[in-house]
């Protein structure tokens, strides 16, 4: 069965929201860290170009093994393989540390995904079966630095060591100036919002079937693809 979809630029930039530039270079990672290699010694039915292309199909558009087989001329199983060997390879590369690291400020903050797998999720205020995701990101290039594991719950920072939002008690209004506190906090969380708006356009983290370990290999394919289209 032949497929429609092949690692040409018009379908890598229809498909995927990357440049083919940008597209090579996710391509260059999966490689090097071993993507290149067979399963359990059987040839893969792809190229590695066009199992890279699947996976990064897979989660902007969160199409099914059943729709995705057909559109690569391989079997439902075969892309469930793909997306289970290739996934993690997509991760967030590790951010080197640097002299003014110190002195950037990064941002955190927490965003409820929509999950199947009873084991990671909980009922949330969303009204859905969610986990929690934390996001850091770099108040100043947008690009994300890191995501922790998906858990349970609605989280929050307190007691932590954060800068937080004063909060309102019963029966005690803010404080002079606190009012102001939180204002400028909003325009500095907006920051991580708007990244988080950016990636949960992928998809995926809006319903993700994916059991196990799948949610958070899939945060962290995002958020590579992510920081690959803004930086590059």
């Amino acid at each position: 069965m032949a497929g429609v979809l092949r690692a040409e630029r018009v379908w890598v930039e229809t498909f995927t929201g990357l440049r083919v530039t940008q597209f090579s270079g996710l391509l260059k990672v999966v490689r090097k860290r071993g993507g290149s290699g067979t399963l359990r010694g059987r040839p893969w039915a792809l190229p590695l170009a066009e199992r890279v292309l699947m996976v990064a199909v897979y989660y902007p558009t969160n199409l099914t093994m059943r729709q995705l087989g057909p559109l690569f001329g391989v079997s439902s199983s075969t892309v469930c393989r793909v997306v289970q060997r290739l996934g993690p390879l997509l991760a967030l590369e590790p951010v080197s540390r640097t002299a003014d690291a110190a002195d950037r400020l990064w941002i955190v903050d927490g965003t409820l995904i929509p999950v199947r797998d009873r084991n990671i999720g909980s009922s949330s205020r969303n009204y859905r079966f969610s986990a929690n995701v934390q996001v850091i990101v770099d108040a100043d290039t947008r690009l994300v630095i890191a995501v922790a594991r998906p858990v349970p719950g609605d989280g929050a920072y307190l007691n932590c060591g954060m800068v937080v939002p004063h909060r309102k008690r019963p029966h005690r209004p803010l404080l002079p100036g606190e009012e102001d506190d939180n204002a400028a906090h909003r325009k500095v969380r907006a920051r991580v919002e708007h990244v988080i708006g950016r990636m949960k356009n992928y998809k995926i983290l809006r319903d993700c079937r994916q059991h196990g370990d799948g949610l958070h290999h899939a945060v962290q394919a995002v958020a590579h693809m992510h920081n690959l289209a803004l930086a590059s």
